[in-house]
């Protein structure tokens, strides 16, 4: 795998681990089926996600109920030894202190030989943890196994009041190398955020960091519900667009493809590396499936550009 510094796209596919409590069979035939569905996927890295409860961030209801996963380093280390291709893992920092960090750190260097992170702070704002997110990404960035340290970026959240732009910014100065988006349907949020992204860079005098958007397939109204109880903006017209349409799956794959088109040149004029993360919120075999097509769209739209 090139490095995240390098000029060329990236591209990702996001899985989730099983489910907590299952047997190793089990969690030995998921990665199997995972591993023949990208086998044929011109996918260069898997991204393993560290699934939380989140209920503290909103006061909606939850479309799925919330079940936790085993360690996402333990799949991540399976995934890599059944692709042959390097997984980068995600982690909720939670209650972590310092010293649990720390801990944490050495286990997943010394135990798992996990090499890409993607650090997460809490979803809860205004309260205060014992380890702020800043402290967290500057010790895994600093920590002797030399993680590439990657972080979140929510371009709903760029706002006047809280630019985004700005915490990129800082991230960047803290040690992460890349950032991850949360799922694009609302094109506009994200093509403010490279352009403002971009300008900071300049007036800072940095190099923007590889920016890894987003995509997801969703034919169902409660795979919507699902994104957008996760803070993905989903525009009303876009989602009647879907769900109105005589094959809502195909519609979702032919809307993230058009919003990537849009994407691609204002990261093209701006400078800034862009990667593509493919990933797959649903449990139902049509939208898993969905999702390798997906990529593969995306794959030939890049290709194209």
């Amino acid at each position: 795998m090139k490095t995240w510094s390098d000029p060329g796209f990236r591209l990702l596919y996001g899985t989730t681990p099983p489910r907590a409590g299952s047997d190793d069979e089990l969690i030995e035939q998921a990665a199997g089926r995972l591993a023949e569905r990208l086998a044929p996927l011109p996918a260069d890295a898997i991204v393993v996600y560290d699934i939380q409860d989140e209920t503290g961030r909103t006061s909606a209801p939850r479309p799925f109920p919330f079940a936790g996963t085993v360690d996402p380093r333990r799949y991540a280390a399976l995934l890599e030894a059944r692709t042959g291709r390097p997984a980068i893992v995600y982690k909720s920092l939670g209650t972590l202190d310092e010293p649990a960090w720390r801990a944490w750190l050495d286990e997943t260097a010394r135990d798992w030989r996990v090499r890409f992170l993607s650090i997460v702070g809490r979803p809860t704002a205004g309260v205060r943890h014992a380890l702020a997110l800043s402290r967290a990404i500057r010790l895994a960035a600093e920590h002797p196994a030399g993680f590439c340290v990657g972080g979140v970026v929510i371009a709903e959240r760029h706002t006047a009041e809280r630019s985004e732009s700005a915490r990129m910014l800082a991230k960047s100065i803290q040690g992460c190398s890349y950032f991850i988006s949360q799922t694009v349907y609302s094109p506009q949020a994200t093509l403010r955020l490279l352009a403002d992204y971009a300008r900071d860079c300049r007036g800072a005098g940095l190099e923007p960091r590889r920016v890894v958007l987003t995509f997801s397939p969703a034919g169902r109204e409660r795979t919507i519900s699902f994104l957008k109880w996760l803070g993905v903006s989903v525009p009303p017209e876009t989602e009647h667009a879907i769900l109105g349409a005589a094959d809502p799956l195909a519609r979702s794959v032919e809307i993230c493809r058009e919003n990537l088109r849009r994407l691609l040149p204002q990261a093209a004029a701006s400078l800034i590396p862009i990667g593509i993360n493919v990933e797959s919120v649903s449990i139902h075999r049509d939208e898993i499936d969905a999702s390798a097509a997906l990529l593969r769209n995306l794959a030939e739209l890049v290709a194209q550009s």
